[in-house]
């Protein structure tokens, strides 16, 4: 499939140090997809940080998605009954999230989405940013990576030196990786130095 003919769902958990460069690389990839549905957890969608408004990252979302954001599982459930989405994009994807996700936990809008999203077979797309990437999430993405339907953004220590441990995606190959997993394949190289 072609992202030009794709239904995405581009959901956003409470990374808010990655949020703008997410938001760059959705503006890139919303004119070449048929439609983007977003997506926000409950933090993100309700927490004022020093990186900026929810209601401005609210506005933001449905101005480049041309969609209203979903933010509630009654929202996001209908997402599977009724095959809404080609593929769905968690970006960025927390280390809480990736726990939630590997142990099946669906108590907020995002992983409800997944859930509903992977019952019809279809790939979600996770870009991870958390400070523990190299200890305890680890295991999750490791987990994740196993299963059928996940994939991931390509992703590499964001600052080894003052974060031995975090883990952030590169967010500019959204685009292309979002391309792989229409077509079932894991974006290479998956690691980024």
């Amino acid at each position: 499939m072609k992202l030009e003919d794709a239904r995405i769902g581009f959901a956003m958990c409470g990374s808010y140090c990655t949020h703008r460069k997410t938001l760059d690389a959705l503006a890139e990839l919303a004119p070449r997809c048929k439609s983007i549905i977003p997506i926000l957890s409950r933090e993100s969608g309700s927490e004022d940080t020093r990186f900026g408004t929810a209601a401005a990252l609210r506005q933001e979302l449905e101005t480049l998605c041309a969609n209203p954001v979903w933010d509630t599982i009654p929202q996001v459930e209908p997402i599977g009954p009724k095959g809404l989405l080609d593929l769905l994009i968690i970006a960025p994807c927390t280390g809480n999230t990736l726990g939630k996700l590997a142990a099946g936990i669906t108590d907020t809008a995002v992983t409800m989405a997944a859930k509903a999203h992977l019952r019809n077979g279809r790939p979600v797309l996770l870009a991870p940013s958390t400070n523990d990437g190299l200890t305890v999430s680890l295991r999750n993405l490791g987990d994740l990576l196993c299963r059928k339907g996940y994939y991931c953004v390509p992703f590499g220590q964001d600052d080894p030196t003052g974060k031995p441990t975090s883990l952030v995606a590169d967010m500019k190959q959204i685009p292309r990786a979002a391309q792989d997993a229409l077509n079932g394949i894991q974006t290479q190289p998956l690691l980024i130095c």
